[in-house]
């Protein structure tokens, strides 16, 4: 089963025919294997990865570290639950350091995401301290290089 996951993890356009061929399993095996895993909550979805910088320039992206106040017998549960049901955040992770939470927002301007941080993120109750880190350029993202090797005019390669 790991090896099915980990080719689907880095390759969701195979078909279940194409990955039975490489783990030596029938394709209904693998089919099956994936559907299961689908009703267990161990594939929690797909995702296609977008350059955004090639389509468009009116979208930044940040990432948020929030130092919060755990609840006593939740944890970090519960307000790791309001942020993310904020739709303006993608992905919400605990962490170990000076900060407790981090945030990963997509907005359309850097002044939406500091009115975010600013109106809705600072003000929680269990929040006690922000920082915002501005995306700049990606240059890997879940191990799909972002970054293309520039040719000059004499045909030498840099990245």
């Amino acid at each position: 089963m790991e090896k099915i996951l980990s080719i689907i993890e880095t390759q969701p356009m195979l078909t279940p025919a194409q990955i039975a061929a490489m783990v030596d399993r029938t394709e209904q095996e693998v089919t099956d294997i994936i559907e299961q895993c689908k009703r267990d909550g161990i594939i929690k979805g797909y995702r296609t990865l977008i350059d955004w910088d090639k389509v468009s320039t009116n979208h930044v992206k940040a990432l948020i570290e929030l130092r919060v106040s755990p609840k006593k017998g939740r944890g970090f549960e519960e307000i790791a639950q309001t942020v993310a049901s904020m739709p303006e955040v993608e992905a919400v992770t605990l962490i170990s350091g000076g900060y407790d939470l981090l945030v990963e927002i997509k907005a359309k301007s850097f002044q939406e995401i500091a009115m975010l941080v600013a109106k809705r993120l600072s003000p929680l109750d269990d929040v006690n301290g922000t920082k915002t880190n501005f995306v700049l350029r990606p240059y890997k993202v879940s191990g799909v290089p972002f970054i293309e090797e520039d040719k000059d005019e004499r045909g030498l390669n840099f990245l």
